[in-house]
């Protein structure tokens, strides 16, 4: 696991200085070792987290004749059947980033299709002036770019990198920003800044002098279908299990982030029946019963008898906010950032891998959105909001999020929405109108396009797998893993295992209330029967309580501000509503604070800040 940074000018050979600046900023990806080497019109940036190969994995790596030069941030699972296959070619040390250049040579810029695992990667080519940038199926492991205003073009593993650019266009994106309120994070290929974007999972960009070309290599797809039920299961079984497998090479230390719920409790259960050992496990939970987890998360660990730590989150939260903004580069408002980056620091104390449950939900069909989304086909538009406005009657479908009526609320004001909108009420953190009343300026405000093409629950998966993974979830645990030296892997995330659940029978995903049928029948007999039979909880934190108590003298401080993006009576009226107790709105305050964090973080100067 690595950082990777580089510049590449058609004009002339880049200034290496600025790459030397651009890895210093992302250190923290690879403190173990790191480089700038200069190849004519490209250089390259490498920082080093030594996982595999721990003697000769340096990079950049380069192919005999040194004129096919790659640097590779993640882990091709595949690498030692890739290295039995390159025949004739001289493949030095025992990695997976060695056979790179050689794989080019033999498949051009297709070669990133060969690669099972988790990857962000630069190869250039000297001969021809081409530098090929590729991102995983599924945006794992982050890629950025831009081009500076002398036309050299820049990328990096994080923002951070590039924003030590002096050439770097800096004007925040307003839509990005607006988008960002909307979903709390900020969707497609953008990012908060007009000049800079992502390299979208599953692409490769080319670029030849002036020229940027993006392919897409990869789309997800269901697997052949099965004939009866019993064979779903048995090859959620194997397939899920040859995944975790996949991930236990290592020549560090390795654990798992174990949550409690199902996902991560069968990753922790698959890795123990394939270890020799105990495994390590670590565990995040709060004081708020409504919050915690670790029972569950205890009980899988005392089954398989794992080496288990908890981290309880007691400390003053407004003191590791800035913490957090500092590591998060990009604007992100998902509140579950935070303990995935405690738990995160606590596991790297003892491990520099862990394995976690991330993408059981998208590949399996976890959400309870799925199933509302379903449900609100069969209640009419007049009904609903004639049974949200009776039930928000009741103060806790006005203040706790978690309640049965709060939900039933939120519910019915989605069965109320046209169709076409309907998903993206149920994703939306800011509403449209209220978005209308927060900007200075409410033409800034635009609906959110997330309406699924297809019927289906797979159509769901699909649109989730396209935005709300690698726009929110992927980003959350890249960065608040990587902020540590900390790797991290996801076994559901493996393009195998997303195919299969694709495939799966709606059946098999969901019944009644119930989600991710197929992967607890498949492990009901691994897991603890009340972690078998737990519903979807979600990673939260006690928002509400905390910005009435320990955020309150923070938020007040920092909201609202005089940047001349918000109107600052529509700030107060939240915040003052929230305190009350009239409304719960602390996941909006949450991102609204992330934001204005975010700004000052990395943002603050006049010209950082141009509409």
């Amino acid at each position: 696991m690595c950082g990777i940074a580089g510049l590449y000018s058609p004009a002339g050979t880049p200034n290496p200085e600025l790459v030397d600046a651009m890895r210093a900023a992302i250190v923290h990806r690879g403190p173990d070792d790191g480089s700038t080497d200069v190849f004519g019109r490209c250089v390259l940036g490498h920082q080093r987290l030594r996982v595999i190969d721990l003697d000769t994995g340096y990079q950049p790596v380069s192919n005999e004749a040194g004129d096919v030069i790659a640097v590779f941030n993640g882990e091709a699972y595949n690498f030692a059947e890739l290295r039995s296959e390159l025949r004739g070619h001289d493949v030095r040390g025992t990695g997976d980033t060695t056979v790179l250049p050689h794989l080019y040579e033999e498949s051009g810029t297709r070669f990133v299709e060969r690669l099972h695992g988790m990857f962000a990667l630069a190869v250039w080519d000297a001969p021809r002036e081409r530098l090929v940038l590729a991102r995983d199926r599924l945006g794992k492991k982050p890629l950025l770019y831009t081009r500076l205003a002398d036309g050299t073009f820049a990328f990096a593993s994080e923002l951070k990198a590039l924003l030590r650019l002096p050439g770097l266009a800096r004007d925040v994106d307003l839509a990005a920003i607006d988008a960002y309120l909307a979903l709390q994070y900020v969707p497609g290929d953008g990012t908060a800044l007009r000049g800079v974007r992502k390299v979208p999972p599953g692409h490769l960009l080319v670029v030849e002098g002036e020229s940027e070309t993006l392919e897409r290599y990869w789309a997800p797809a269901p697997a052949e279908p099965s004939a009866s039920d019993e064979e779903w299961l048995e090859r959620v079984r194997t397939t899920v299990a040859a995944a975790v497998r996949r991930r236990l090479v290592a020549d560090v230390p390795l654990g798992a982030l174990l949550s409690g719920g199902i996902d991560s409790s069968i990753v922790v259960a698959l890795m123990s029946q394939a270890s020799s050992g105990p495994v390590r496990t670590f565990t995040v939970g709060f004081a708020d019963e409504r919050y915690d987890e670790r029972t569950y998360a205890r009980a899988v660990a005392e089954r398989y008898g794992t080496v288990h730590e908890e981290l309880e989150i007691v400390e003053d939260v407004a003191t590791t906010l800035p913490r957090l903004a500092a590591a998060y580069d990009e604007p992100l408002g998902d509140e579950a950032a935070l303990p995935t980056f405690l738990i995160a620091e606590q596991a790297r104390r003892h491990v520099t891998v862990a394995l976690s449950g991330d993408g059981g939900d998208e590949a399996f069909a976890g959400y309870e959105r799925y199933i509302a989304h379903a449900l609100a086909e069969r209640v009419p538009g007049m009904a609903a909001r004639a049974g949200a406005a009776a039930v928000r009657l009741a103060p806790s479908a006005r203040r706790e999020p978690r309640s049965a009526l709060f939900r039933a609320a939120r519910f019915l004001d989605v069965a109320a929405t046209p169709r076409s909108e309907r998903y993206a009420r149920l994703m939306e953190v800011f509403p449209l109108e209220l978005r209308r009343e927060l900007w200075l300026e409410s033409r800034h405000a635009a609906p959110v396009q997330l309406d699924p093409q297809a019927g289906g629950i797979a159509a769901l998966q699909l649109l989730d797998l396209a935005t709300y993974l690698p726009g929110d979830l992927l980003l959350k645990a890249d960065i608040a893993s990587m902020a540590h030296s900390l790797e991290l892997r996801a076994p559901f995330l493996d393009h195998d295992v997303v195919a299969l659940g694709l495939a799966l029978p709606d059946h098999l995903k969901t019944r009644g209330r119930e989600g991710k049928v197929a992967l607890r029948r498949a492990f009901s007999d691994d897991l603890p029967p009340d972690v078998a039979q737990r519903g979807k909880t979600g990673f939260g934190v006690p928002l509400g309580r905390w910005f009435r108590d320990d955020l309150r003298e923070l938020a007040r401080d920092v909201l609202p501000t005089d940047r001349g993006w918000f109107r600052p009576d529509t700030v107060t009226r939240l915040l003052d509503e929230h305190e009350g107790g009239s409304a719960d709105h602390g996941h909006r305050l949450w991102c609204l604070l992330m934001l204005e964090l975010w700004v000052r973080e990395h943002m603050e100067t006049p010209a950082l800040v141009a509409a």
